[in-house]
């Protein structure tokens, strides 16, 4: 496709690029940090979401000055008081891994009643000239008690989005849960942004 215009998603997560891709289509050439040759795991030690989209989003411009995005996603749950938050990749220890993420939760809100959750994506975009701009994407919803489906990434087989039917995100096709989901969301305003900006 002719004049696609490339940016660099700053990610070494494959899930995530799919799904960014899959978002994007054929409007824009999305590359990951795997593209780039970079095989660097980006400092993610920032007090917020949106502190830890910046870094990574700089943190590629400075050493490639490319058009480039990041984005950091944190899962809320009311009863832990809004965590895991910015810790939600390592909710369960910097070494653990999805599952033992889930586990981590679903133990912590055993006979919890109150189970209501949120999703929060914050994506920052720095263009060619070195301009940030931040898109931010929410999904509200609850936790199952159990794991549901077997689609998605992540915490996606316990968290059923409030918009949906009551399938959790790993329940869901693909598209079906990128247009109401936090990332598909806040992608949707960088697409937007991109689009007015192209001359």
């Amino acid at each position: 496709m002719e004049n696609v215009r490339t940016i660099v998603f700053a990610s070494h997560n494959a899930h995530k690029v799919a799904e960014l891709r899959r978002i994007c289509g054929e409007r824009f050439r999305v590359l990951s940090l795997s593209d780039m040759g970079c095989d660097t795991d980006i400092p993610e030690d920032g007090a917020t979401l949106a502190e830890n989209a910046e870094a990574k989003a700089r943190w590629v411009y400075e050493r490639y000055g490319c058009e480039c995005f990041a984005d950091d996603t944190g899962l809320e749950v009311d009863a832990l008081g809004g965590a895991p938050g910015v810790h939600t990749a390592r909710f369960a220890g910097p070494e653990c891994d999805s599952r033992a993420n889930v586990d981590l939760l679903l133990e912590r809100l055993h006979g919890v009643a109150l189970r209501s959750a949120r999703f929060r994506t914050v994506i920052a975009h720095i263009d060619a000239d070195g301009r940030l701009r931040r898109f931010e994407g929410t999904a509200e919803g609850s936790i199952a008690p159990g794991r549901r489906g077997e689609a998605g990434f992540g915490y996606d087989p316990v968290f059923v989005p409030a918009e949906g039917d009551g399938r959790s995100f790993a329940e869901m096709a693909a598209d079906e849960k990128n247009a109401i989901s936090h990332r598909g969301r806040a992608t949707a305003l960088l697409i937007d942004f991109l689009q007015s900006s192209l001359i």
